[in-house]
């Protein structure tokens, strides 16, 4: 019998999910998500951020679809878990096609700074400017 939450100290890693939906599921998505977010909750994950780009064009055909709704979804799972999601996720019918990953926290971090400083300068040159246009009145 598999554990719906991990144990205490149990490591738990941070996994984003892109998962392409078939396009006749636009009207109604949600009873898929549902059992997607399901599928994750069973597994001792906690979904964490969702987000959903909508119907978009394939790159090339996929089941016979030329089209697919991309939703992505920010989870929080042990690692022990994600191959009984990722096995579970490709008998799903509504999935034509998924993909776990584990992002780099710290180049997202690193990437965050580095856009905030950038910020920071831009603004800094824009008072600059400023002030340099009202000393020439």
């Amino acid at each position: 019998m598999y554990r719906r939450y991990p144990k205490e100290g149990q490591i738990v890693n941070q996994y984003e999910i892109a998962v392409l939906y078939d396009p006749g599921l636009e009207v109604d998505l949600s009873k898929a998500e549902e059992r997607v977010v399901k599928i994750i909750n069973d597994n001792g994950g906690k979904v964490i951020a969702t987000d959903n780009w909508g119907k978009r064009k394939l790159a090339y055909s996929i089941k016979g679809n030329e089209h697919a709704v991309y939703v992505f979804y920010t989870i929080s799972a042990p690692p022990t878990r994600i191959q009984k999601i990722d096995s579970t996720l490709i008998i799903t019918n509504e999935v034509i096609r998924f993909l776990i990953t584990k992002p780099d926290l710290k180049a997202q971090a690193k990437a965050e700074a580095l856009k905030a400083e950038k910020a920071a300068k831009a603004g800094e040159s824009l008072d600059t400017e400023n002030d340099e246009a009202k000393e020439d009145e």
